[in-house]
C-alpha cells in the first residue's frame, strides 16, 4: 500500500472513465451510465481502503511526515529567471484527519449522484463525461498540499459545473449557470492574488542547498520559511497580511456560501438537475469551509484569532437568516437550498471557536450536512420526476400513496433538525459545546440556537403540507420507490444512523489533526498581527 499511489488513483480514475466515455458512441447510454457507476463505486472502495489503512496517531500542521499516503514529485520547474531564481511547482498529495472525511464524502456522494443520474436522457454522453471531470476536480481539492495544484483543481470544477447547470438545468438554467460562474470566478481571482503574494513571501530549502519560492502549503504554514521582505511575511512591518486574509476568506466564503455572498446558491439549486444539486450541496459547499481550515487558519493564525468573533457573527447570520428564508419558501427545492445556507452557518460557528471540540464539530457537520442534504435533494428529485412540480402546497397526504418514500423523507427531515441518534445531532452539539466554551462568542452562540427551532419549523411544516392531511386525488398515479431509488436512500440512511450512534468512528480520524491545528494556532506569537496598521 505504501508504494501504490492511491490518492492519484482515486483522483484521476474519473478522468480515465471520462476518456473511455468520449470514445464510446453516444447511443450506448446504458453502457455509459454503467461505466460511470463503476468508476464512482470504485472510488468508494478506494476511500474505504484509505480509511482502513489510516494511522490515527499521526498529527501535525506543517510537518510532511504528519500527512499520510504522500505523493510528491517536481511537476514544473523553470530555472535561471533573473531574480526569481527557480520557479517550481510540486505535484504534492497527502491527507490528514481534516481531509480524510472529505475524501470519503466526495466518493460516497459522487456514487449516489451517479445513481440519481439514471433518468438523464438528454446528451447522456456529455453529461457523464462532465460529471466525471467534476468528480476529479472535487477530489483533487481535498488531497492537494501544493497551493498551485489546489488552485488548478479548484478552477477545474468551474467548467463542468457551468455546463451541467446551463445545459441540463431548468427554465432559468442560463441565468443560474452564469451567476454561479461569475460569483465563483470572482472568489478565484482573490485566491489567485493571495497565492501569488504568498509565493513571493516564503522560500523552501531545496535538496541542493539553495532555496526557492514555494507554493508548498506545508512550507507556507511554517513561519520560519518567510523572508523579511515578503509582502505577506509576518516579519515584514509593512506587510499586507490582513488584506490578503480578507481576500482569501471572501474567495472561500463565496463557495460556502456565507451571507452576503449566498444569493447564487438558491438559483443554482433550483435550476440544476437533481444529481448536480446533490453534488453541489453534498460536496461543493464544503470546499469553502475546508479551504479556510486548510489554508487560511494555519497560514494566517494570528489574524484568524483576532477575527474569530466576526466569523462567529457571520455564522450566526447564516444560521438564522437561512432558516428564516427557508421558512418562507413554497418551492420544495428552494427550501432545502436555504436550509443549506443555515446549516453551513453551524460550520462557521464551530470554526470560530478555535477549540478542538468546536472545530471537530465543524468538520463533522461538514460531513453530516453533505450526507443529509444530499438525501434531501434526492427526496425532492423523486417527487419532481413523477409530478414535475416542486410546490409545497401542490401535494398533501402523499404518505398514503408512497409510505416507504415518506419513511425515508421523515428520516432525512429529522436528521436535518438534529434529532438524537442521528448524525446531525452529534455535530451540532459539538459545535455548540465548543463555541459556548469561548467567552467572546457565547452570546452569539446563544442566539444561534434559534436555528434549531426555526429548522424544526420549516422542516415539520413542509412534512405536514406534503405528506400529511387529505390526499390530493390529482396524484393517484404516483408509485412508491423503485429499486434504484432504494439504492440511493439506504446507504445514506445507514450513514446517518451509524454516525449518530457511533460518532467516534469519524471523530477519531479527525481529533489528532484538529488538536495539532489548534495548538499550532494558539502558539503563534500575537505580535505577528498587523491589524493595527489598517
Amino acid at each position: 500500500m505504501a508504494y501504490f499511489p492511491i490518492l492519484s488513483f482515486i483522483t484521476f480514475l474519473p478522468v480515465l472513465g471520462m476518456l473511455i466515455i468520449l470514445c464510446l458512441p453516444g447511443t450506448q447510454e446504458k453502457l455509459i451510465k454503467g461505466l460511470t457507476a463503476a468508476v464512482t463505486a470504485t472510488q468508494v472502495v478506494l476511500a474505504g481502503i484509505i480509511l482502513h489503512s489510516y494511522n490515527y496517531s499521526l498529527s501535525g500542521v506543517f510537518q510532511q511526515n504528519s500527512f499520510q499516503f504522500i505523493e510528491k514529485f517536481r511537476w514544473i520547474e523553470i530555472s535561471g529567471l533573473s531574480w526569481l531564481g527557480t520557479v517550481k511547482v510540486d505535484y504534492f498529495l497527502g491527507i490528514d484527519g481534516i481531509s480524510a472525511p472529505m475524501v470519503l464524502l466526495t466518493a460516497l456522494i459522487s456514487f449516489i449522484a451517479t445513481l440519481s443520474s439514471w433518468n438523464i436522457s438528454k446528451s447522456v454522453k456529455g453529461f457523464m463525461a462532465l460529471f466525471l471531470l467534476l468528480d476529479t476536480g472535487m477530489m483533487g481539492v481535498f488531497v492537494s498540499l501544493d497551493f498551485f495544484l489546489f488552485y488548478v483543481f479548484w478552477e477545474l470544477m468551474l467548467l463542468p459545473m457551468y455546463f451541467l447547470i446551463g445545459v441540463w438545468g431548468g427554465p432559468r438554467k442560463e441565468y443560474a449557470a452564469i451567476k454561479f460562474f461569475i460569483y465563483t470566478l470572482v472568489g478565484s481571482v482573490f485566491m489567485l492574488l493571495v497565492m501569488i503574494g504568498l509565493y513571493f513571501s516564503a522560500k523552501e530549502l531545496l535538496p541542493n542547498g539553495t532555496s526557492a519560492f514555494t507554493f508548498n502549503l506545508l512550507s507556507l504554514m511554517d513561519p520560519k520559511n518567510y523572508t523579511a521582505t515578503g509582502i505577506l511575511s509576518p516579519l515584514n512591518p509593512h506587510n499586507l497580511r490582513f488584506v490578503a486574509y480578507i481576500a482569501l476568506f471572501i474567495g472561500f466564503a463565496i463557495k460556502i456560501p456565507m451571507f452576503p455572498f449566498h444569493t447564487w446558491l438558491p438559483d443554482a439549486h433550483v435550476e440544476a438537475p437533481t444529481p448536480i444539486s446533490v453534488i453541489l450541496a453534498g460536496v461543493l459547499l464544503k470546499m469553502g469551509t475546508y479551504g479556510i481550515i486548510r489554508i487560511s487558519y494555519p497560514i494566517f493564525p494570528e489574524i484568524t484569532r483576532q477575527l474569530a468573533w466576526y466569523i462567529a457573527l457571520f455564522g450566526m447570520i447564516n444560521i438564522i437568516y437561512g432558516a428564516l428564508c427557508a421558512l418562507a419558501q413554497k418551492d420544495f427545492k428552494k427550501m432545502i437550498a436555504y436550509s443549506s445556507v443555515s446549516h453551513m452557518g453551524y460550520v462557521l460557528l464551530g470554526m470560530a471557536s478555535l477549540t478542538t471540540v468546536g472545530i471537530n464539530g465543524a468538520i463533522f457537520q461538514m460531513f453530516n450536512h453533505g450526507t443529509i442534504t444530499a438525501m434531501l435533494f434526492l427526496i425532492v428529485g423523486v417527487v419532481y420526476d413523477r409530478t414535475h412540480t416542486r410546490g409545497l402546497d401542490d401535494f398533501g397526504g402523499l404518505a398514503l400513496k408512497m409510505p416507504v418514500y415518506t419513511f425515508f423523507v421523515t428520516i432525512a427531515f429529522f436528521a436535518a433538525i438534529g434529532l438524537p441518534s442521528m448524525s446531525g445531532f452529534i455535530s451540532e452539539s459539538f459545535v455548540f459545546l465548543g463555541s459556548f466554551s469561548v467567552d467572546s462568542i457565547r452570546i452569539i452562540t446563544m442566539f444561534s440556537t434559534l436555528g434549531i427551532l426555526l429548522g424544526a419549523g420549516y422542516m415539520l411544516w413542509a412534512l405536514q403540507r406534503v405528506f400529511l392531511g387529505k390526499f390530493n386525488e390529482k396524484w393517484n398515479m404516483l408509485t412508491d420507490l423503485t429499486v434504484r431509488e432504494y439504492l440511493m436512500f439506504i446507504p445514506l440512511t445507514i450513514v446517518i444512523f451509524l454516525l449518530g450512534i457511533y460518532p467516534s468512528g469519524m471523530l477519531n480520524i479527525m481529533n489528532t489533526s484538529v488538536n495539532s491545528l489548534v495548538d499550532f494556532m494558539n502558539k503563534m506569537p500575537a505580535n505577528f498581527s498587523m491589524l493595527g496598521k489598517f
